[in-house]
């Protein structure tokens, strides 16, 4: 399997983009994940491969793009759905499922088909988990970086009380991640991006 360049990706990037704007969200986003995910890889996970956590990391949220309208205002209601776009978008550029997932697998702790169901989600009732360790960890490490606005760091205190509302079995995942992958120092992506830490 061939893996995506860095620069096939910043030009998937800017080819799906609706606006300047959104390339600057999402992209700066992607690549925060991806320094925070290379961040923990050595000591965390050194039997990932690093290529693909990284081409992973830098698309997972490409599908966000598919959530603007004409007037360059994202659809917030529907962003549920930003991973299987994400997901489609990348089959439709014919990457293999291998790399597409890393779109529909990475949204909270994973969906389950009984997320789906029970919360009436927009979705098509499936599972939707991260299964290699390379989704898990991209996965674990998008949770460090929202892109509100403005854009903020989330400590792992904050995020752990964010998705306990989706029940104390997401709470638990995240905290057994945080033991197997480490907490990350977010300090280094503070100084170089100057988004405050909640």
């Amino acid at each position: 399997m061939r893996i995506p360049t860095d620069g096939e990706i910043r030009a998937l990037h800017a080819k799906y983009a609706p606006t300047r704007e959104a390339f600057e969200l999402v992209h700066t986003h992607c690549e925060i994940v991806c320094g925070i995910a290379e961040q923990l890889l050595p000591r965390a996970a050194p039997d990932l491969d690093p290529d693909l956590v990284r081409a992973g990391s830098l698309l997972h949220d490409i599908g966000v793009y598919r959530l603007y309208d004409q007037a360059g205002k994202l659809d917030h209601a529907r962003y549920v759905r930003h991973g299987i776009l994400g997901h489609e978008l990348l089959l439709g550029e014919g990457f293999p499922e291998k790399i597409c997932r890393f779109c529909s697998c990475h949204t909270g702790m994973g969906i389950s088909r009984h997320d789906v169901q029970r919360q009436g989600l927009p979705l098509p009732p499936a599972d939707y988990m991260a299964e290699s360790g390379e989704e898990e960890l991209v996965m674990y490490t998008d949770k460090f970086h929202s892109k509100t606005d403005p854009p903020t760091f989330v400590s792992a205190t904050f995020y752990t009380t964010q998705v306990r509302r989706f029940g104390e079995e997401k709470a638990a995942i995240f905290k057994s991640m945080c033991e197997s992958f480490g907490v990350p120092d977010l300090e280094p992506f503070v100084t170089t991006y100057g988004y405050a830490v909640v």
